[in-house]
């Protein structure tokens, strides 16, 4: 199952029709827009359907089906001989062409990320190598795996944004992945490592950017604002791949943990059912297991085990029911410890408050946008409230209230 929404921006515009036959690494759909993202097939087959499914937030996408044959019969995409050729607008079409997203959180096209408006405002990029949960582990896999090729690529993106510094963001404990970069990155005067404290959540970009070069994002603001681009450690080496082994984006690495047999990252085939994914890892080890996309602070909760695997799929949970339960709240204690440990410096509590009681201009004027979700929030509530998932809903009430408004007025300027 293929949604066409794998990203932020406009949906990819499907080429296929039911019945066709498609190919592994055929196009099957193209960019809706120049903030968009081609999507491949990872396997060949027929096309049974194009209809709405559901994702991993509950959202219904519009969606291409694919009966796989299992032959894998695969299309060649055309990469290039001599990657240092390339001049930077060659490079940046090689990226869009191949559909490389941000692969750990919200699918940031790359291509739009490489054309900065402003590009002489870029002095830093950083590979994020954080872990954005707790649990989750396929980043440092990957860059213990693939230094050379992520570091190599990671100097070129550098140098085709003009970047004055390249950082690769890691934690301190991370000890063998630091010696995997350390033994390739000597060549690179211009990179160095920016280490991290063990700390939640150190993966987020505002505060990522924050401890490796002391620079302050605004509220609201883009990283690009302050001088900084953040690369995510799979999107790099997708970037590898478009350009090196000619290989499009059809894959992903899915970290499987929690209550299963073999906790283990794989790679599958993107649009592959979430109990396929966790069948690799030997199966769920409870009874009734409750799947989250994502980890275990900011994963969303799935009704059903069939949702696809997309570019965005870093990680399946499993737990049980009793662990997955929310616990019944109590009234807000008015602790403040909400206060204390976010990240934004905002007020959960009262951004929830209002989101609770349908205020959302209220909320909006405590900056419910700014929340970063990552439910440290509800994780240190006493009282259990739902301070995360109520921020979530005035997040994106505020914003249907925005696009509405926006189409509204683009209709009357068009009268």
């Amino acid at each position: 199952v293929y949604p066409l929404s794998q990203h932020i921006g406009a949906p990819a515009v499907c080429l296929v029709k039911k019945g066709d036959h498609v190919l592994a690494g055929q196009k099957i759909a193209e960019a809706g827009g120049f903030v968009s993202a081609p999507v491949f097939a990872s396997v060949s087959g027929t096309v049974k359907a194009i209809e709405p499914r559901h994702v991993a937030t509950g959202d219904l996408v519009n969606s291409i089906i694919i009966e796989n044959d299992g032959e894998m019969k695969e299309t060649d995409f055309h990469g290039v001989e001599d990657v240092a050729s390339l001049s930077k607008e060659q490079i940046i079409e090689k990226v869009k062409e191949a559909g490389v997203v941000g692969m750990g959180g919200a699918g940031f096209p790359t291509h739009v990320k490489l054309s900065p408006k402003e590009p002489d405002k870029i002095e830093f990029i950083i590979a994020n190598c954080a872990e954005c949960e707790p649990l989750l582990r396929l980043h440092r896999q990957l860059l213990e795996k693939y230094a050379k090729e992520i570091i190599d690529t990671f100097h070129m993106i550098g140098e085709t944004v003009g970047a004055k510094e390249v950082i690769i963001g890691i934690k301190k404990a991370y000890t063998a992945t630091i010696e995997a970069v350390k033994a390739v990155m000597g060549q690179y005067p211009e990179v160095r490592l920016g280490l991290l404290d063990e700390v939640y959540p150190a993966g987020d970009e505002v505060v990522l950017i924050y401890e490796t070069t002391g620079k302050v994002v605004r509220p609201g603001g883009l990283p690009i604002e302050s001088g900084v681009a953040v690369f995510n450690v799979e999107t790099v080496y997708n970037v590898y791949r478009a350009l090196n082994e000619k290989t499009p984006v059809e894959d992903k690495l899915v970290s499987v943990v929690a209550e299963v047999e073999h906790p283990i990252t794989v790679r599958v085939p993107i649009g592959t059912p979430l109990e396929e994914v966790v069948a690799l890892a030997g199966g769920v080890t409870t009874k009734d297991a409750v799947y989250f996309v994502g980890g275990p602070m900011m994963g969303n909760t799935q009704y059903t085990t069939q949702a696809a695997s997309t570019k965005g799929t870093s990680g399946i949970l499993c737990l049980s029911e009793e662990k997955a339960r929310i616990p019944e709240p109590t009234a807000c204690l008015r602790c403040g410890r909400c206060t204390e440990v976010c990240p934004a410096f905002l007020q959960p509590l009262y951004i929830s408050a209002n989101s609770l009681k349908g205020d959302f201009d209220r909320a909006e004027e405590h900056r419910a946008l700014d929340c970063i979700e990552c439910g440290s929030c509800s994780f240190i509530c006493p009282a259990r409230r739902p301070l995360v998932e109520s921020i979530r809903n005035a997040k994106r009430q505020i914003q249907a209230k925005r696009r509405k408004a926006q189409a509204e007025a683009k209709a009357k300027a068009a009268k």
